[in-house]
């Protein structure tokens, strides 16, 4: 993660206060039993499983503009039917939600802003007193979104940024514009401080590929220029790895993934028998459904659906216990976990 700039500095310490702004002695508890209970399983390797999430995933919409082939939206290989989370539903779970829970993600698949209630969701959220952020393409933050968006009171803004010329843009978005996400980042910015606010926090993503992994001295500068906060490298996923991948960076340091004597690459990850994701989160997607994690990506492993039954139920029900227990016993077995770096 880079810090870059002295606002953007004063502007990530804003964003920590916003955290710790939303804890009570009830979730504070709450976050103590998540630990307690998490490493009591781990160590034990049996299901002992106290607290509610402190953060969840809600997925508005799971269809995008772009056509990223690492992506399974992006791909067409997303075997769920698409659409998009309407208002009422979107209350309905939000008022289902535990009031330990504090941090809200509304992003899981697709492009956040192709739902048009986007901005209402936020608002609706943020009076739960929730700490709620989103991440997005850029695409879509003409002037109009990005004051709707700063006015929202949205607490953070993740834009993926992935290359610093067209060129290399277009070598994995597909379908993007870079200078239209560049114009949307300014958007944002100028947005903010047109109506001198201390929020939303942006934070630029930058994906490391093979393709882009010269322009991450370019990409801090451009960065710097469009005077966002921070700019955070990450490492790629890929679905196809054991044989290499033509997207996999060579940079060690941004990869997931490493080569062996054979001449197989394997995740770095040791994928030990424990995950915390599966204590403290989860992510609800658009149609309702309570999945373990952002891996999920096709939902298959459901706990249940939020909008016919209540929270408590489903998080501590037998599908989610029994997964639970699985990843405890045989986490490596998990087809959503192997390729996983928590």
């Amino acid at each position: 993660m880079k810090i870059l700039s002295f606002k953007g500095l004063c502007n990530l310490l804003s964003y920590y206060r916003r955290i710790l702004s939303t804890l009570s002695f009830r979730r504070i508890g709450n976050i103590l039993k998540l630990k307690a209970s998490y490493w009591i399983s781990a160590l034990l390797g049996k299901n002992i499983h106290r607290g509610k999430p402190l953060s969840v995933s809600i997925e508005p919409v799971n269809h995008c503009n772009l056509h990223c082939p690492e992506c399974p939206v992006g791909s067409g290989k997303l075997t769920r039917k698409p659409g998009r989370m309407d208002i009422e539903n979107f209350k309905t779970i939000l008022k289902k939600l535990p009031p330990e829970t504090l941090y809200l993600t509304l992003y899981f698949q697709g492009e956040p802003y192709l739902n048009t209630l986007i901005f209402e969701m936020i608002k609706q959220a943020k009076k739960q007193k929730l700490f709620v952020s989103t991440s997005t393409n850029g695409h879509f933050l003409d002037p109009e979104n990005a004051e709707k968006t700063v006015v929202s009171g949205i607490d953070e803004v993740i834009i993926s940024l992935d290359a610093s010329t067209p060129e290399s843009y277009l070598k994995y978005r597909i379908g993007g514009d870079f200078n239209k996400l560049i114009q949307g980042i300014q958007n944002l910015v100028d947005a903010r401080n047109s109506l001198k606010s201390a929020t939303p926090l942006i934070r630029l993503q930058f994906i490391v590929f093979s393709h882009n992994q010269n322009d991450l001295k370019h990409a801090v500068s451009l960065s710097k220029k469009l005077k966002a906060d921070i700019l955070e490298f990450k490492s790629a996923q890929h679905y196809d790895f054991e044989d290499g991948n033509p997207f996999m960076t060579s940079l060690d340091k941004y990869s997931r993934y490493r080569k062996t004597k054979d001449g197989k690459y394997i995740i770095k990850n040791a994928l030990r028998n424990r995950c915390y994701r599966m204590w403290s989160s989860c992510v609800i997607t658009w149609d309702g459904n309570i999945i373990p994690c952002c891996y999920d990506k096709d939902a298959q492993y459901s706990y249940g659906n939020l909008l016919y039954n209540d929270f408590s139920t489903i998080w501590n029900g037998e599908k989610s216990d029994a997964f639970r227990k699985k990843i405890l016993t045989a986490r490596k077995d998990q087809e959503i976990c192997r390729n996983c770096t928590e």
